[in-house]
């Protein structure tokens, strides 16, 4: 048997690298097998992170990423063709009583759930039970998250209100919640607070902005006024905009470079301990990321998530505040982003150890596994 993960986006990668890290700590043998979902930067993440690279590829031929909605379903021809022609070795590979462990929401998360059922392997889902109440937002993340919902029978999820989500299943009986306190992203915010990399020069004060999500970038008039709107804030405070490949294309494609001067600035998209860096520096956060509002309800850091929904419920009413993609409530906030710091929980929770804790089992034999289940 064997314990695999099966990732393939840079936000997969960082948040099943802690638990990496735990299993190698202990001792205890894994694979990884990569879907190649992203390319660009999966290297020095994994590098940044102390673990080693993936172990298999599931797609052939040359590798990019997958960038754009138009190049989904040749990325999905790719790995369906590349994994059945490895389907055997795949099977050897996870050998009798394996476990295959996904994370979080995208293609690659139902990808390995599903190859993990077609493997006869137990498949766990790490980041489970978040749930935004409409299918429809955001998609395909909410759809993604309800397949593997039901593809999965081990769940981690962060806390008490994923678990009752996922209650009807473990009620079925086909299903078992182990809640880690926290998204395995603590674990590594924690790690990178220890990492000694180099940032660019930057305000001694500053707000640190990242939009880059479809439904808002998709429009030139709502990606154009949020622009607009956090310019004129940058006379208070200054702000540093991190843009990569794709919302740069955006910027240069609506004309949007004169939003930007002295007061508020961009620097290109960087790996994951050097934005970390530059995150623990900032004093307050405008993003669109779900990802990115996880790691500032864990610091403490003031921050607005400008979208409809969110499925995260992690800082809000505390540090957190959603605008609802409406620019007064954005103005609400940045009015008084101030009084949104908290102090920091980083140090409260590590899920990892969780985590590591209940697939440990799956490396005993399956006689030791039944007698520990008795």
């Amino acid at each position: 048997m064997a314990i695999v993960f099966v990732a393939g986006t840079t936000a997969e990668f960082i948040k099943i690298g802690p638990v990496l890290a735990e299993l190698t700590r202990r001792g205890l043998p894994y694979r990884v097998w990569s879907t190649a979902q992203h390319v660009d930067g999966v290297a020095q993440t994994l590098k940044d992170l102390d673990v080693r690279q993936p172990d298999r590829q599931l797609v052939s031929g040359g590798r990019r990423s997958v960038a754009r909605v138009s190049q989904v379903p040749g990325w999905l021809a790719n790995v369906v063709w590349a994994t059945s022609g490895q389907f055997r070795a795949l099977k050897k590979e996870v050998g009798r009583n394996g476990i295959v462990l996904v994370h979080g929401d995208t293609f690659t998360t139902v990808i390995g759930a599903a190859l993990g059922r077609l493997l006869g392997a137990e498949v766990a889902h790490i980041e489970a039970g978040l749930r935004s109440g409409s299918i429809r937002s955001p998609f395909p993340e909410e759809l993604n998250r309800r397949i593997v919902g039901r593809l999965a029978t081990l769940h981690f999820a962060p806390t008490e209100r994923e678990r009752e989500n996922l209650a009807d299943r473990v009620r079925k009986g086909k299903a078992e919640v182990i809640v880690t306190g926290a998204n395995t992203v603590v674990d590594a915010l924690r790690h990178a607070q220890d990492a000694d990399v180099e940032v660019p020069e930057l305000p001694d004060t500053f707000g640190l902005i990242t939009l880059h999500r479809f439904e808002l970038v998709q429009s030139k008039s709502d990606f154009e006024a949020i622009l607009l709107r956090l310019r004129e804030f940058s006379k208070k405070l200054p702000l540093v905009m991190v843009v990569g490949n794709s919302e740069r294309a955006r910027i240069e494609e609506y004309g949007l470079e004169y939003v930007f001067d002295d007061r508020m600035t961009r620097i290109d998209k960087r790996a994951y301990s050097a934005f970390l860096a530059i995150l623990m520096k900032a004093s307050m956060v405008v993003t669109d990321s779900g990802g990115l509002q996880e790691e500032c309800a864990a610091l403490g850091v003031p921050c607005a998530v400008h979208r409809e929904r969110t499925e995260r419920h992690q800082g809000l009413g505390e540090n957190v505040v959603l605008t609802e993609l409406k620019l007064d409530r954005l103005d609400q906030f940045l009015d008084n982003w101030q009084e949104y710091r908290r102090p920091s929980t980083v140090d409260k929770y590590h899920p990892s150890v969780l985590i590591v804790d209940r697939i440990a089992r799956y490396a005993a034999s399956p006689g030791d596994r039944q007698a520990s289940d008795r």
